[in-house]
C-alpha cells in the first residue's frame, strides 16, 4: 500500500478564538448574488454586520437581494462607500470588475476579499500595495453555508492573507469567516496559491468532473448491459448520496462499518480495479495543468471566446439517458422538492 507524507499539523480557529468586532465595524459590499453571494451576505447580516449586495444599476438580480432583505448599493459606488469589498462573482468576470470600477479607485487601508484566489493567484487581478487582501473559502457550495448557518451549525473554510496593509487582515479574515458560519465547524489557515491549486483539482478530479464522469460511466455500462435505465440510475446516482453522506460523517470507517461483507468485500477489491494506477497518472497529469497555470489560460481564453465547448458539453450532458430517467424518477419524489438547497428563482 502506498504511503502519504502528511504534513506537519495546521492550526484551526473556532468562534472561541475569534474577536468579530473589528469586522462588524466596517461596511461590507459582497459583489454578486449568486451562490456564494446569496449565502454569505445574508449571513452576514444575521451576524450583525453592515452589508450590502454590490450589483450594476437596473441588474435584474437587484430584486432577488431585496426581497431577501438585503440592501444594494451600486458598483459604480463601491469603492468611496464600502471598507471591505468582498468578490463573489465568477472567477472570469474579476479581472474586468476590478478594472472597471476598483482600479485606481481603492483607498488606503480598504480591504479586498475573495473566496477563491483563482484571479489573484493567476493575476487577473493585481491589487494595490496598500489595501488589505485576504481570502474566506468555505468548504461547500454557497446554498449550504446559508442552510448550515440557519441550522445553527457552519461549513469549514480555508484563510489566507496576501497582503496586510494595515496589520489587521488576519483579524478581519477570521472575525468574516465567523460571520459567515465557519467558526462553528473550523477555519484552517493556508496560502492563496495552496487554496487556489486544491480547490480547482478536487473540482476536476474528484468531486465534480471524477463523481460525473464516474457516475455516467457507472450508468452508461449497466444500461449497455442491458439493464433497465431505472436501476441504473438508482445504483450509480441515487444511492450515491448515502454512502457520500456515511462518509461525510465518519469517513471510510463509517461507510464500511454500514454497508454490507458483501459491499465491503467488492469495495476493497473492485474498487481499485475501477479507479487504479492509471487513473492517479492522469490525476497528476490534471494537477501539473493547474499548477503550471495552463487550465486558467484554457478556461480563460475559453470564456472570452463565448464558451462554446463549455456550452456544448453541458448541453450534451442535459440530454444525457441518465439525466433524462432522473428527472422522471425525481418528479416521482415530490418530498424532495421541499428540501432542494437550489431554488432559482430566489438564489
Amino acid at each position: 500500500m502506498p504511503t502519504v507524507d502528511m504534513p506537519q499539523k495546521l492550526t484551526m480557529y473556532y468562534d472561541k478564538d475569534i474577536d468579530r468586532s473589528l469586522l462588524l465595524s466596517k461596511k461590507i459590499a459582497v459583489v454578486g448574488f449568486g451562490s456564494q453571494g446569496y449565502g454569505q451576505s445574508l449571513n452576514l447580516k444575521e451576524s450583525g454586520a453592515n452589508v450590502k449586495v454590490a450589483l450594476r444599476k437596473g441588474s435584474p438580480t437587484e430584486a432577488k437581494a431585496e426581497a431577501a432583505g438585503l440592501g444594494v448599493v451600486a458598483l459604480e459606488e463601491v469603492a468611496d462607500w464600502a471598507d471591505v469589498v468582498v468578490f463573489l462573482i465568477p472567477d472570469v468576470h474579476h479581472g474586468k470588475v476590478y478594472k472597471d470600477y476598483f482600479e485606481g479607485r481603492l483607498k488606503k487601508g480598504q480591504s479586498l476579499v475573495f473566496s477563491h484566489g483563482f484571479s489573484v493567484h493567476y493575476q487577473e487581478v493585481v491589487p494595490p500595495a496598500d489595501v488589505n487582501v485576504f481570502l474566506i473559502a468555505p468548504k461547500s457550495p454557497g446554498h449550504l453555508v446559508r442552510s448550515e448557518y440557519q441550522r445553527e451549525r457552519g461549513v469549514p473554510a480555508l484563510m489566507a492573507v496576501y497582503q496586510d496593509a494595515t496589520g489587521e487582515a488576519r483579524e478581519l479574515a477570521l472575525g468574516y469567516a465567523a460571520c459567515i458560519g465557519s467558526g462553528r465547524a473550523g477555519i484552517i489557515e493556508t496560502t492563496f496559491k495552496d487554496e487556489t491549486e486544491t480547490d480547482l483539482f478536487g473540482e476536476q478530479a474528484v468531486l465534480c468532473g471524477g463523481a460525473t464522469s464516474l457516475v455516467k460511466a457507472g450508468f452508461e455500462t449497466l444500461v449497455e448491459a442491458g439493464y433497465p435505465p431505472e436501476l441504473a440510475y438508482f445504483e450509480c446516482l441515487h444511492e450515491l448520496k448515502l454512502i457520500v453522506d456515511l462518509m461525510y460523517e465518519g469517513g471510510l470507517e463509517d461507510m464500511r462499518y454500514s454497508i454490507s461483507d458483501t459491499a465491503r468485500y467488492g469495495d476493497v477489491t473492485r474498487g481499485p480495479r475501477v479507479v487504479g494506477p492509471e487513473v492517479k497518472e492522469a490525476m497528476k497529469t490534471v494537477l501539473a495543468e493547474i499548477q503550471s497555470g495552463k487550465f486558467a489560460k484554457e478556461w480563460i481564453a475559453e470564456f472570452h471566446a463565448g464558451q462554446p465547448n463549455l456550452k456544448a458539453l453541458v448541453e450534451a450532458d442535459r440530454n444525457h439517458p441518465l439525466e433524462v430517467v432522473g428527472h422522471k424518477l425525481r418528479g416521482m419524489m415530490t418530498w424532495l422538492k421541499d428540501s432542494r438547497l437550489v431554488n432559482r428563482d430566489r438564489n
